[in-house]
């Protein structure tokens, strides 16, 4: 019997040595109105692997991109922790991640990334506006990891006058981006979908975590980004707080959430050249193969600066956005709408169970707008392989407030599957320049408390410097 006892305590002592125990942190949203599962986010070991050890050097791009990677696979191999950024300026090519690796901006730490394109091969798993493709390494990426994290108050500052020479998208990338999307829609393995090629000029993502899990992003800053500045693509579990993200160049979405799931993005400023935060879900077919609906986020108590809209959805939403809340956020500053919804008649797909409240802007072109008919470039530059309309329904927005707005909401459903079921509710609006509201093909539309304390219709749209108008 002692023998048998005194094998169970060793046993169970080995065990116990063996075994990893994962801390976690359990971040809530209670006030969602569709259910919310908590956030189990992964809590590192308190085990540093500062970058400089691993031979970082300032100034010297080749030896910091090494470093990174060496204190990445370090940090990885011994079970994870903080791969550490020290105070002062740091210049560098690509970050991979690796499992359980987060990457640590001190206080001070300026992370520089180098804009010599030629640092940034060989080509990697990405997405383009919603289509899978390989292309240039984004400047941090991630594919396929777990329990990854970018933390700390220093900053994320790319070098940008190689990308600028990007943003006037030249023939050569039109012509690619008519390639890729003719690639896409007869499904082609995202293996021979190569744009890394010279001139097709598709810029990279600054943050682009890829079909990744349990990722965290605080307290950080971003200066400027070559094309979306944060986007998740097919990922789970993401909690993103206390950021500070500046990006006013062509298409600076603030944060993209695209096919991801389970997401609070909270007390975050955005000042962005294009929507602050996103909601996405691919693009025609390849959203549909891929079938993962972006669903089940909250987003609460951010301010953004400037953007397109406070909330976007689409226009690459093919696999379905549902379970959506954004409460408690405000522009400070002027935007283009408040809440916007796009898609077109080659999407598909769903928007659905979608909640804002309390928002808030001073000057806007709508309060709220649906449009059905969105195509921008796409137009005229590539035909409609296959039409799939987009089923819209249960959509709301509450309480929310503008000073100056040409039109309080405009809904443009599509007659072939007409929009069901909208709510708007405690709308506060000081000036309307052009019409109060415009609806086509909308069932079950509810309105209460929708008030403006002047209607004074005028030939002069609003205009808002810096900004491009979303159709």
């Amino acid at each position: 019997m002692k023998k048998h006892l005194l094998f169970t305590i060793l046993f169970c002592v080995a065990l116990l040595h063996n075994t990893t125990i994962m801390a976690e942190t359990m971040v809530t949203a209670a006030e969602s109105p569709y259910g919310f599962e908590p956030l189990k986010m992964y809590d590192f070991p308190n085990r540093d692997f500062s970058i400089v050890k691993y031979g970082a050097k300032k100034g010297n791009v080749v030896a910091t991109t090494a470093a990174i990677e060496k204190a990445m696979t370090a940090c990885n191999k011994a079970g994870g922790g903080r791969v550490v950024v020290p105070e002062g300026e740091w210049l560098t090519g690509p970050v991979h991640f690796k499992s359980n690796c987060n990457l640590y901006l001190s206080e001070g730490a300026r992370l520089v990334f180098s804009d010599d394109v030629k640092l940034y091969y060989p080509a990697v798993q990405t997405s383009w506006e919603g289509a899978e493709c390989m292309n240039i390494s984004p400047l941090l990426y991630a594919s396929g990891c777990e329990n990854i994290a970018i933390t700390g108050t220093g900053t994320l500052a790319p070098r940008m006058d190689f990308w600028r020479k990007w943003f006037d998208r030249p023939d050569t990338h039109i012509q690619a981006t008519r390639q890729l999307y003719a690639m896409c829609s007869t499904n082609v393995p995202v293996e021979y979908r190569h744009m890394e090629v010279e001139g097709v000029c598709m810029r990279p993502h600054l943050i682009h975590f890829n079909r990744c899990t349990n990722v965290q992003l605080a307290n950080f800053k971003i200066r400027e980004s070559p094309f979306w500045t944060i986007h998740t693509f097919m990922c789970k579990d993401v909690w993103a707080h206390g950021l500070d993200v500046y990006a006013h160049g062509h298409n600076n979405d603030g944060i993209d959430l695209e096919m991801t799931q389970h997401v609070v993005v909270e007390d975050c400023k955005f000042d962005q050249g294009d929507d602050a935060v996103v909601l996405k879900a691919g693009r025609n077919q390849d959203g549909w193969r891929l079938n993962m609906p972006t669903q089940d986020v909250v987003v609460r108590n951010c301010q953004i600066v400037k953007g397109h809209c406070l909330l976007g959805i689409g226009s690459e939403m093919s696999g379905g956005v549902r379970r959506i809340y954004m409460h408690d956020c405000n522009s400070s500053d002027q935007v283009y709408r408040l809440f916007y919804i796009k898609t077109n008649h080659r999407r598909g797909g769903f928007v659905e169970d979608i909640t804002v409240e309390n928002v808030s802007a001073t000057k806007m072109l709508r309060v709220f707008e649906i449009d059905t008919d969105v195509l921008y470039q796409w137009r005229d530059i590539v035909p409609t392989f296959e039409t799939k309309i987009t089923r819209i329904r249960n959509i709301a927005i509450r309480h929310a407030k503008a000073l100056q707005t040409d039109a309080v909401f405009e809904l443009r459903g599509d007659s072939r599957d007409e929009i069901d079921g909208v709510t708007i509710e405690d709308v506060h609006v000081g000036e309307v320049c052009k019409f109060v509201s415009n609806v086509e093909n909308v069932r079950n539309l509810s309105l209460k408390d929708i008030v403006y304390d002047r209607f004074e219709p005028s030939d002069n749209k609003v205009t808002i410097p810096g900004f491009a108008p979303g159709r």
